[in-house]
């Protein structure tokens, strides 16, 4: 998983890219390309 400060190119990366709020922080799952996980932070 990634750790970085702006999520907006990474969830460009594929189009299944979604961006989730969890527990105060912002992830990026991909349900079909596992290795696009993301955190912010």
């Amino acid at each position: 998983m990634k750790v970085r400060n702006s999520l907006k190119s990474l969830r460009a990366r594929h189009r299944d890219n979604r961006m989730v709020r969890r527990k105060g922080r912002v992830y990026i799952i991909n349900k079909t390309n596992r290795r696009f996980k993301a955190r912010q932070g």
